[in-house]
Parts: structure tokens; C-alpha cells; sequence
């Protein structure tokens, strides 16, 4: 935990599909301001450097990932995950991370970078379902689930495609705070998120 609060990574970089990133900010930084416990939500990159995402948004970040200890990493997917996935250097940077005791969250394809780092091995996770069938065959020792908007396995938590970040977000919030917060950061967001509904196989 950083000595202020609960420490937030969401991380950003070229490519990234812009909504699996700051849907989930929006989530935690609503958290921030509204929860029970101090909660502090940055936005990094691999180089703490700018980046230009899948759509044409361009973010300047607020850090690099690695210049602190976070308690919960916010991977986004999109075109640019494959080629983060494939970057040694960046791929050392998350598995430090989760070796540090962060909690890795991946949204959509963001699993691959996991994948890369080698923290899905035998354990249940999700993605966007165009992506399933691919994410199943490059890491064949995933177990990976349909019908889920998120997956909790403990130090990491998936979840599937663009929007199920939001979902995941909360599902985030819940655990690290209450649902009672989850539930008062949707009413701020005006948000319909139904965890009974959204957290079982379908």
C-alpha cells in the first residue's frame, strides 16, 4: 500500500483500446473520492512517457509502472496489447509488479500480456469473446471461461471485452472496500451493475 492509500496503477500504452482503460479509471477514481479508505489512482505508462491509444486519444501519463509499489495493476487490451505482450522489458515490468503483491486486472485482450508474463498459468480467466479462441491457443494451460463479465482468481482478475471493464471496476471496489461503495460509485455514475447476475457462468 503507498503511504498515502490504496495504490492504483492503470496503465496505458499505443494501441491501448481507450474505454478498457478509463472506463475502470472512472470507477476508481469515483472510489477515491467517495469510498471508506484512502485509495490513490495514477495513470502510467511502460516509460512514463505519453501515449496515443487504439482510437486517437492521447494520454500523458502521471508515472511510470515501477517507480512505486501498487496494490493493483489495470491492464487495458486492443491491437496494442499484442505488441506490449511481446516486449520483454515491458512484460519484466508486470511480472515485478505482481511479484510486488499487486493485484493484476486485465480488461479484454490485456489477458495476453498476462498471458506473457506468465500469470495465467492453470488458472480461470476471461476475455473479449472474439479473442477467446486465440487467447485459449497461445496459452493452452489458461482455463478460459464464456459468459462471465469477470473472473476472480485471487491475484489476478480478468474480465471480458471494453465495457466488462466497468463491471470488473466495481466488482474491484467491492472487494477492496464494500458493496455498499460499489453500489454508492454506481449511483455517481449512474451505472446498472448487477454483480449476481454478471459474476456466474452463463
Amino acid at each position: 500500500m503507498d503511504e498515502v492509500g490504496f495504490a492504483v496503477d492503470v496503465l496505458f500504452f499505443d494501441g491501448a483500446e481507450e474505454l478498457d482503460a478509463v472506463g475502470p479509471w472512472e470507477v476508481l477514481r469515483f472510489w477515491a473520492d467517495l469510498g471508506d479508505r484512502p485509495v490513490v489512482v495514477r495513470s502510467v505508462s511502460a516509460d512514463g512517457e505519453a501515449v496515443a491509444c487504439s482510437k486517437g486519444l492521447r494520454v500523458s501519463v502521471d508515472g511510470a509502472l515501477g517507480d512505486r509499489t501498487p496494490d493493483l495493476v489495470v491492464i487495458p487490451g486492443g491491437p496494442g496489447a499484442e505488441v506490449f505482450a511481446s516486449d520483454d522489458r515491458r512484460i519484466a515490468l508486470i511480472r515485478s509488479a505482481a511479484e510486488g503483491g499487486a493485484t493484476m486486472a486485465p480488461v479484454c485482450t490485456g489477458a495476453q500480456v498476462l498471458g506473457a508474463a506468465g500469470l495465467l498459468h492453470g488458472i480461470s480467466a476471461t476475455t473479449h469473446w472474439m479473442a477467446r479462441k486465440h487467447l485459449q491457443l497461445i496459452y493452452p494451460d489458461v482455463i478460459v471461461s464464456s459468459g462471465r463479465r469477470w473472473i476472480d482468481s485471487g491475484a489476478v482478475v480478468t474480465s471480458a471485452g471494453v465495457s466488462a471493464g466497468i463491471d470488473m471496476a466495481l466488482h474491484l471496489v467491492d472487494r477492496f472496500d464494500s458493496r455498499a461503495v460499489a453500489h454508492r460509485v454506481c449511483s455517481a455514475m449512474e451505472y446498472a451493475w448487477h454483480p449476481e447476475e454478471l459474476s456466474v457462468d452463463s
